[in-house]
């Protein structure tokens, strides 16, 4: 079951806090070792943890929204503000990483000495450590609270411990290397965050955007309907993100047509309590009546199979239905992959083909859904 949603914002926020302090000391740690040693890769160092200061105070705001209740003009609540929390942060690293990007060229042209005393070394030894800490101190509550956002701040601590270290090493053999080498370290470091950012900036984009759900959650739950009797198939499930622990599905369940209207209610609340115990969702289900032993609608269940199969080895298809007194009325929707290259109107016109020249006389009218995992 999602976390609480209380529990995960203060959790949130106390992370926010400690990115903020240890970002805030480790800036002005570096700053002041740039100063002394006029190294532009430190200097780089410093703004990118001023960065991820900032960024903790995004995250800070933006669990604070998201553990809001919902209201009259958010009526699904404000988890989402989490993603957009995530998705400012990991705009500020860009920024970071561009800047930082221009100031290594500068360098790079204009080369600078520089020199590695022994308090220099220990401030950049203790930044690595911090950083390390930190990104396990937020993977583990991201793991816990299942947070996109406290993710991509474990993995920015991560890329910044390697780039400090990257950092160090070089000023270390800065003598060997030469005046130039501060300057493509920088430009490392630069590289280092940019990726960083852009991996953020992708994990809070894709739930915004919306993602399709995992296979094992889909099958978690598609396992857990089907062990509700009279329920004998599932389709179009459609997952609704409205942020961690406010997530909502609808589904089409199918149930054979001979059953009561208060056995089939009965089943569907059941499967509703189930959803929300184990998965955390608000679910809405919709019933498709299933006629079975008839002897034609099988004979058209399996020229619609074959016709789709032809098109879409992959392919399935759900609310079959036959009507009108002759059972010349077919009613279908087929779901076919993204992968095939033709239009939704080219593959009704193809599966229209093949069904009528097996069976003359049936007027096919068919749906067409579209999947990127059948």
């Amino acid at each position: 079951m999602a976390p609480d949603t209380e529990s995960r914002a203060s959790q949130g926020m106390a992370a926010g806090i400690t990115g903020l302090a240890v970002n805030v000391v480790l800036f002005a740690a570096k700053l002041a070792v740039s100063f002394f040693t006029g190294a532009v890769s430190v200097a780089a160092d410093a703004i990118n943890n001023l960065s991820d200061a900032a960024g903790a105070v995004v995250t800070l705001v933006g669990f604070h929204l998201a553990g809001q209740r919902a209201d009259a003009q958010h009526p699904f609540g404000h988890g989402r503000a989490e993603y957009l929390a995530g998705l400012a942060v990991s705009v500020l690293i860009l920024l970071a990483g561009v800047e930082l990007v221009k100031t290594s060229l500068e360098r790079i042209i204009h080369p600078v000495a520089t020199e590695l005393d022994l308090p220099a070394a220990l401030v950049l030894v203790l930044s690595v450590l911090a950083k390390l800490g930190l990104s396990r101190y937020n993977k583990v509550l991201a793991d816990r609270t299942k947070s996109a956002a406290l993710l991509s701040v474990s993995r920015d601590a991560m890329a910044d411990a390697l780039a400090t270290s990257t950092v160090l090493a070089g000023l270390a053999l800065t003598p060997v290397l030469g005046p130039t080498a501060d300057g493509w370290l920088g430009l490392a470091v630069a590289v280092l965050i940019l990726r960083s950012g852009w991996s953020a900036a992708k994990d809070t984009l894709d739930p915004l955007m919306g993602e399709p759900p995992d296979p094992e959650t889909v099958a978690a739950v598609e396992e857990l309907i089907l062990s509700h009797p009279p329920v004998t198939g599932i389709h179009d499930l459609i997952f609704h993100d409205y942020g961690p622990g406010r997530r909502m599905m609808s589904a089409h369940i199918e149930v054979p047509a001979d059953r009561t209207l208060v056995e089939v209610h009965h089943a569907a609340d059941g499967i509703e309590r189930a959803l929300k115990a184990q998965f955390g969702l608000d679910a809405v289900l919709h019933v498709d009546p299933v006629e079975e032993e008839d002897p034609a609608a099988d004979r058209l269940w399996l020229i619609t199979q074959e016709a789709i199969h032809r098109l879409d080895h992959q392919g399935t298809f759900h609310d079959f239905h036959l009507e009108g007194p002759r059972h010349t009325e077919l009613r279908f929707d087929a779901v076919i992959s993204y992968a095939i290259p033709l239009s939704d109107d080219e593959i009704r016109e193809q599966l229209i083909a093949a069904i009528t020249a097996a069976a003359p006389g049936v007027r096919p009218e068919i749906g067409i859904d579209r999947c990127s995992v059948l």
